[in-house]
């Protein structure tokens, strides 16, 4: 399979022919424009090892999440970062490059902490090998970690070893009825708590807080904080990181904010808050004027602003980069596709 794949990317980058890297193809709609040639990953699949005791699974890229999470699932162990799916086809390699985490992230990590080496297909069709667990290429990168989060424009992800986590042996969710303000206070006060918080979300006057450990820790817990307990917390986290809550419901653009947890309530309208104040979700029009006002709203407290689901893509999907960022961004580009053929203006326009 490696063989085939390696032929495509040859031929495509001898014609100059654009090439658009597709596993399930349930995140289609994330990021800029979709051009060129599918290249199918869905054939290179499977899970190539797995060491419960090592806390370690390496499978190919096509290998469907579901199929991961099951074989993790019986040995009690998870993705910790919560990969949203968005759909039944969605892949190992598809979560990796889109490089989404889920309610978990706050208290776990995301995507890319849990990276622990990778297998790449590059543009000249070369596998190249970024293993073990300080793998860093001459330039200081942490390659691997790297690919997390590149949406396919370095190369096609082969293959990856991931960092698993025990499933906690208790879990529950409370609700705390409170104004977005006090939420957020509260929320930044409990971060420097030990207190075992793996999610948060606020929406509509009411904090959802989920608390995951040892038994004892989460009773200790939740006598001190108190709340009520939230009956089939399971179903509810998962729809909040499969967006099926009803805050994404419709057909308005979904802007996600990324900001500092201690910034202040910012002036934008209706939002639901995860990640302890860190990410930030609207329902706002994606027109040129609104993206300007949204993007320097978060620009203000040292945060950014992506125009996750819908709207006009025209206006950016991703914050600007800075000159001396993009420099950076296109000479790995560069160096990985010299023929720019993997997923070009997926990233930035």
């Amino acid at each position: 399979m490696v063989e085939h794949l390696q032929e495509q990317v040859r031929t495509a980058a001898h014609e100059q022919r654009p090439l658009r890297i597709r596993g399930g193809g349930t995140k289609d709609w994330y990021g800029q424009s979709l051009e060129g040639e599918i290249l199918d990953t869905r054939a290179c699949s499977g899970i190539v090892d797995y060491e419960p005791t090592e806390l370690v699974i390496t499978a190919r890229c096509g290998t469907p999440l579901a199929e991961i999470e099951a074989a993790l699932l019986e040995k009690r162990q998870m993705l910790a970062f919560e990969p949203p799916h968005f759909g039944d086809g969605a892949t190992l390699g598809g979560a990796i490059a889109s490089g989404l985490s889920g309610p978990r992230r706050a208290s776990s990590g995301a995507v890319r902490d849990f990276v622990l080496g990778a297998k790449l297909l590059d543009g000249k069709g070369d596998v190249l090998n970024f293993g073990g667990q300080v793998m860093k290429n001459v330039a200081g990168y942490d390659v691997a970690r790297l690919l997390a989060g590149s949406l396919g424009t370095l190369g096609l992800l082969l293959e990856v070893s991931v960092k698993v986590l025990p499933i906690a042996v208790a879990e529950t969710t409370l609700r705390f009825p409170m104004p977005w303000p006090d939420a957020l206070r509260k929320l930044n006060e409990w971060a420097g708590q030990p207190l075992p918080l793996s999610a948060s979300c606020w929406h509509e006057g009411v904090l959802a807080l989920r608390l995951s450990g040892a038994r004892a820790a989460v009773n200790d817990a939740m006598r001190l904080l108190g709340g009520e307990v939230m009956p089939d917390c399971a179903a509810f986290w998962a729809g909040l990181r499969e967006q099926r809550h009803a805050f994404f419901a419709g057909d308005m653009p979904v802007w996600r904010l990324s900001l500092p947890p201690t910034a202040g309530a910012l002036d934008l309208g209706a939002q639901l808050i995860e990640w302890g104040g860190a990410q930030r979700w609207l329902r706002l029009p994606a027109d040129a004027q609104t993206a300007q006002r949204i993007r320097a709203a978060a620009g203000r407290v040292g945060g950014h602003a992506t125009l996750f689901r819908g709207g006009d893509k025209r206006v950016g999907v991703f914050q600007p980069l800075a000159p001396a960022v993009a420099r950076i961004h296109q000479r790995l580009k560069a160096g990985f596709d010299p023929s720019g053929i993997f997923n070009p203006g997926r990233m930035h326009q």
